[in-house]
């Protein structure tokens, strides 16, 4: 049985760390004003904007970086004195402690060479190699890139609009987070000072004054910023001693955002003008860190058929926060492939390691997936408690299992010599008129 009084102590230090992290938030540090794409694109995107070290800042943080950062660093050393150097949770935490003193220097040095430094600490590189494989993410990023970009794409008839405006998407959402979460747990509201067409922080979800909906963006939405973000928020703030599980700091950002990615594909709720955009995150991240500068990297994707409007967004994703010349920028965006391609081996070899029960866990809070085996042996002792909200087919994991079964049993395929086969076939067929796409939500 664990020590009660080691519990306590647990529940102290977690809950400091909840309160300090509490007024940092790196996407509001580095955001860019309203104004700056239309000015952009009036000038053909030849000019770079007008955003050096200086604009950022002007920019305050919200919190005085030297007190934060000191006051983390007694943390850390109480979390080792009270736990002890070899506690496995402490350990965990320790880690947590130290990603928020990178994400200090991370903002402090806005604008700067150093920012990417700080950036490739926290979130990785596209030049990184995926997990237990040769393949970097700039590789698989190009390979997505190609398939969404694929003749058949523009063959598909998609019948979705947007013709679903930001008050009437707020309805829908509250009512089906109520569905999920129950009523009171989430909250849904217009806004008017985020970038993206709608974002989740904590127990709500913002949508932007601006923009309109598709009946699929809303699903995306859903479970994407619903099942995802905010459940594993709610999850983490069910623990009864390692509260920190529900307050997510960069090491745990490509495990969330390629679940949430995985959770649009197992839902079918996505579609491949949405999976080209999170591929081509991985290209334009690789692209700034090698030099290009914002121009260059907004042309990159012009040439290769993207609006103006997504060449943008893609670009600004990357360069806010960064230097617009390129090297030293913002690599967050890599997170969703990585984290869909590694979220998707840890569960494939969970199943065949004969695990399959450790999976949902992956829901239990902000986590990392090397946090998982200890978490779950910590769960069974009564620390770590079970999620509360787990999406449909984590519940009950049979469906889960066969499907991703098969997808294991069909990998041993040749999938060349098979496309060989098929192909004679349809060559046989008449090629269909493309359908025209329509301009889908921005989800972050």
């Amino acid at each position: 049985m664990t020590d009660p009084l080691y519990l306590e102590r647990l529940k102290q230090l977690s809950t400091r760390l909840v309160s300090l992290q509490k007024p940092i938030r790196i996407l509001d540090a580095i955001k860019w004003p309203q104004g700056i794409e239309q000015r952009f694109r009036e000038q053909q995107g030849r000019e770079l904007p007008a955003l050096g070290a200086d604009f950022y800042q002007q920019q305050k943080l919200g919190f005085e970086p030297d007190t934060v950062s000191q006051l983390l660093k007694e943390l850390k050393s109480d979390v080792r004195r009270q736990l002890g150097r070899d506690d496995a949770l402490g350990k965990i935490l320790q880690a947590t402690i130290d990603q928020y003193q990178i994400v200090i220097e991370l903002l402090r040095h806005r604008g700067t060479d150093q920012f990417g430094h700080f950036s490739r600490q926290l979130y990785g590189s596209a030049s990184d190699n995926l997990r237990g494989d040769r393949k970097t993410l700039r590789q698989m990023g190009e390979r997505l890139c190609h398939i969404f970009s694929l003749p058949a794409v523009e063959h598909l008839n998609r019948p979705y609009t947007n013709h679903i405006s930001s008050e009437e998407a707020v309805t829908i959402l509250r009512a089906r987070m109520t569905d999920y979460f129950g009523a009171g747990e989430v909250r849904v509201q217009i806004s008017d000072d985020i970038v993206s067409d709608a974002s989740a922080g904590g127990d709500c979800i913002k949508v932007n004054r601006r923009a309109s909906f598709s009946e699929l963006d809303l699903q995306v939405l859903e479970v994407h910023e619903g099942w995802v973000h905010i459940g594993t928020t709610l999850n983490g703030r069910e623990q009864p001693w390692a509260t920190w599980l529900s307050v997510g700091s960069p090491r745990i950002t490509a495990i969330q955002e390629g679940m949430a990615v995985l959770l649009e594909t197992l839902t079918f709720s996505s579609f491949p003008q949405r999976a080209r955009r999170i591929s081509d995150r991985v290209v334009a991240v690789d692209l700034a860190e090698q030099g290009a500068d914002f121009c260059q990297v907004y042309r990159h994707f012009l040439d290769r058929g993207v609006s103006e409007h997504d060449s943008y967004r893609v670009t600004q994703r990357v360069f806010r926060g960064g230097t617009l010349t390129g090297g030293s920028v913002f690599t967050k965006d890599i997170s969703y492939v990585k984290g869909f391609v590694e979220n998707v081996n840890f569960i494939r070899s969970a199943i065949q390691s004969g695990v399959p029960e450790i999976i949902p866990m992956l829901f239990v809070g902000k986590v990392t997936l090397d946090d998982l085996p200890l978490l779950y042996e910590r769960h069974l002792e009564g620390v770590i408690a079970a999620p509360k909200y787990l999406p449909p087919m984590f519940k009950n994991l049979n469906g889960l299992y066969v499907w991703f079964g098969f997808s294991s049993g069909m990998s041993v395929m040749n999938i060349a010599r098979v496309q060989q086969h098929f192909s004679k076939l349809f060559d046989r067929m008449p090629t269909p008129a493309p359908q025209a796409a329509d301009t889908d939500a921005e989800i972050d």
